[in-house]
This record gives structure tokens, C-alpha cells and sequence, in this order.
């Protein structure tokens, strides 16, 4: 089960990372309304879907530039059903000043919540992304930390965003309907137990839905992995 957890948790960085970005609420490329459930689906290099993630939209606090989004990510297997027991993760999305927060720590504090015995210290910089991003803009470089302890096992986890750039704002259709999106590039740099890997995520994010689409590539450009918006309720 530890193990479970851990492979979640670093799953979920790296999938919040590429995909949980916001700027000002009128524009916040993020859910913002209570009750809403998004429903996405992941698949591997080769296009086989490999199982569903469902985001949660529990609770929102403030309006305008200082907002606080309360959600709960759920790992689902391939026909779209939950654990057993339900592996759940909180998270907490923080629009401060017309700036997004993502607060890792939320993330684990669930884990720790939940008696798996996995102590997470996070550090870094988060990502940022301007109400009024245009087509060329350069985005903020980014970085997270992780040093997980598991009591029999402990594992540093570091990941840095770089090169980011928004690359157009263009119409994209997935199972969930067409959305008109902000397409974003950046280079993702990731050491895990001391081995390096560097490659490459696309990622088409809509106002108001947050993650559309995302595809990530490894750096012979090769796809690895994606996953688009299946159903939003």
C-alpha cells in the first residue's frame, strides 16, 4: 500500500504540475465553481488508455484575485472504477493577488491523513501564468522538491519546469467537447533516485476548465504518455 501511495504522489506532481496553472479568476484556467467534476483520461505512448483521473471541486472561498479551490483527485483504473479502498488525494489551488498558489503539501498532509505512514517535506517555486498571456510570452521557470519518508524506505524527488512559452490559443476537440485553449510548451527535467531525465510537455489549458489536453515526450521526442478531458459535469 505505501508503495501505492508513493507512485500516486509522484504521478500526481508531475500531473499537477503540467496541468494546474491558473492566473486571475476571471481567467483562472481552473475550475472555479463548487460541485463541478472533471473526468480525464490517461493513456500511454501508444494511445492505449491506461486509467481515468477524476477531479472533485469541493469547496471555494473568495472571489476575484484571492480565491481558495478545494478539490479531491481520484485515481480510477481503466473502466473507471475506484480502489479498493479509494485512493483520494485533497488539494487546496490558492489565487493570491491574481497569482496561483499550488500548495504540494496539501497533497501529502492527505497522504499523511490517511495512516499510510509517509512522512513528505515539499519546497520550490510554483508556476505562474498571467491573465493576459499572448501567443511568444515566456512563462516563470518552476521547481519542486520532494523528500518522502517511509519509514523503510526514503526517496528525494526533484522536478524543474523550464523554457516555457505559450505557443497559441487555438480550438481543441477531446471527448468532453471543443475548447478554445492556450497551448503551452516547457521542458520538464526530473531526477528520481538520482537518475536524470529530461523531455518535453504540451499541455492546452481552457478559462474556466483548467487541463484540456496534455502530451509529454521524452528527449528523443518520442511520445510517452497524454491525457485529455473525458467528461466535465
Amino acid at each position: 500500500m505505501k508503495t501505492s501511495f508513493l507512485r500516486f504522489g509522484v504521478w500526481m506532481t508531475i500531473l499537477m504540475f503540467a496541468s494546474t496553472i491558473g492566473a486571475y479568476a476571471q481567467n483562472a484556467f481552473f475550475p472555479t465553481k463548487a460541485g463541478m467534476v472533471l473526468l480525464y483520461e490517461r493513456k500511454n505512448g501508444s494511445g492505449k488508455t491506461e486509467g481515468f483521473t477524476k477531479q472533485t471541486i469541493k469547496n471555494v472561498e473568495g472571489s476575484g484575485n484571492d480565491m481558495t479551490i478545494s478539490y479531491v483527485s481520484e485515481m480510477l483504473d481503466k473502466n473507471r472504477k475506484s480502489a479498493n479502498p479509494p485512493v483520494e488525494m485533497p488539494f487546496k489551488v490558492i489565487i493570491k493577488n491574481g497569482i496561483m498558489i499550488l500548495d504540494m503539501n496539501q497533497m501529502f498532509a492527505g497522504m499523511q491523513n490517511q495512516k499510510t505512514g509517509i512522512k513528505a517535506e515539499i519546497t520550490g517555486m510554483p508556476m505562474e501564468l498571467p491573465n493576459d498571456l499572448q501567443p511568444g510570452q515566456a512563462l516563470k521557470d518552476a521547481d519542486v522538491t520532494m523528500s518522502l519518508d517511509m519509514g523503510i524506505m526514503k526517496m528525494k524527488t526533484t522536478m524543474k519546469m523550464t523554457d516555457g512559452k505559450c505557443l497559441a490559443i487555438e480550438d481543441v476537440t477531446v471527448p468532453a467537447g471543443t475548447f478554445k485553449c492556450h497551448k503551452i510548451t516547457q521542458t520538464v527535467t526530473t531526477t528520481v533516485l538520482g537518475k536524470t531525465s529530461t523531455g518535453r510537455s504540451v499541455s492546452w489549458y481552457a478559462p474556466g476548465v483548467g487541463t484540456v489536453k496534455t502530451e509529454s515526450y521524452d528527449a528523443k521526442d518520442k511520445l510517452q504518455s497524454s491525457m485529455e478531458l473525458a467528461e466535465m459535469k
